[in-house]
């Protein structure tokens, strides 16, 4: 089957045809620099920046998968969470190809999408796992039992760690989005140059907290000259970015210990993140487990991780109801 994958979630228009939920065949990905300027995305400059680009991305996702239109067996789309405005233009286009060419429509939570990557590029992925899902939005350590059957063991009780980032790297005038800037910048700086507080939520818990590490940079930063600054950017990054990703690192291994699992997976923007993937690989080796990742290209916000999830989904209940509307603040729930 050969399914359409449509995601505008947030700032990333994607367009992806992928078989049988497995095989990639076009991943386009058009990722808005608009917002650079804002320190941040500007919800409404992010639906206007979809209207242009969504007949040119899809155009070009079919140009390059080599199929026309008439080959579309499946269209999927997501339907939230995300920026309203965004979500729609990506859901109405998608619901108005299926009908117009008659083909089965399925809605998709993008929080299942960034689960469906895994799936999508590890074929012998066990179940079940632990996934981290990790990006500017989310922060949540989930259970997965199957595709479909999730218990949601922990989550941010404030700032996704990905919004961290993002804070942490316009005080460090690194622009948006800040994560990749601060982990390439904290790759020559020492990480034991300062450390920051871990926020853990509770210690017995498997929640995460962030907005005191973002304080507390912001804090120690307004105690520097700009030549301290300046001088000492490269370890500040690093230092927090140990304190960023150690708390993730070890409330994973944590509950994989306690639960009896065997495999972590990341799922998200943050997957991406150089010293999150080493700190988790060395922790899942010294317990014996295993550790999966997607590529770059399926940690962020794309459409071919929505065409898999789309296509498992159809697997498992039909065709969505064409009246299905953008749910902003979509959460994730088991349908077991």
């Amino acid at each position: 089957m050969l399914i359409l994958g449509i995601e505008t979630s947030c700032d990333e228009t994607s367009a992806a045809v992928v078989r049988d939920g497995r095989e990639i065949l076009s991943n386009v990905i058009l990722s808005q620099l608009i917002h650079s300027g804002y320190g941040g995305v500007v919800p409404e400059l992010a639906s206007r920046e979809h209207l242009r680009s969504i007949i040119p991305v899809y155009r070009e996702a079919l140009a390059k998968a080599g199929i026309a239109e008439s080959d579309i067996e499946l269209v999927t789309a997501t339907y939230g969470p995300g920026l309203v405005g965004a979500l729609l233009v990506g859901l109405n286009f998608a619901k108005g190809l299926a009908y117009g060419n008659d083909i089965p429509f399925v809605a998709v939570n993008h929080l299942e999408g960034h689960i469906a990557a895994n799936f999508l590029i590890h074929h012998d992925l066990p179940v079940p796992h632990l996934t981290l899902i990790i990006s500017g939005g989310h922060t949540s350590l989930v259970l997965v039992n199957s595709f479909g059957d999730y218990r949601i063991l922990g989550q941010t009780k404030d700032d996704a760690v990905g919004e961290a980032y993002d804070k942490v790297a316009k005080l460090m005038g690194l622009g948006y989005p800040g994560g990749a800037a601060i982990d390439r910048l904290a790759q020559s700086g020492n990480r034991n140059f300062f450390r920051f507080p871990r926020g853990v939520a509770r210690e017995e818990s498997f929640d995460f907290s962030y907005s005191g590490l973002k304080t507390a940079v912001a804090l120690y930063m307004q105690k520097l000259t700009p030549l301290e600054l300046e001088k000492n950017k490269a370890d500040i990054a690093a230092s927090f970015q140990e304190a960023a990703v150690e708390v993730l690192v070890n409330k994973a291994v944590r509950a994989a210990t306690e639960l009896n699992i065997e495999t972590v997976t990341l799922s998200g923007g943050v997957a991406s993140n150089s010293r999150l993937k080493e700190l988790m690989q060395e922790a899942m080796r010294e317990i014996g487990g295993k550790f999966y990742f997607p590529p770059p290209s399926l940690c962020t916000d794309n459409a071919a991780m929505i065409a898999a999830a789309g296509y498992f989904r159809y697997k498992m209940q039909g065709a969505s109801d064409l009246a299905v509307n953008a749910v902003p603040y979509l959460k994730l729930v088991s349908s077991q």
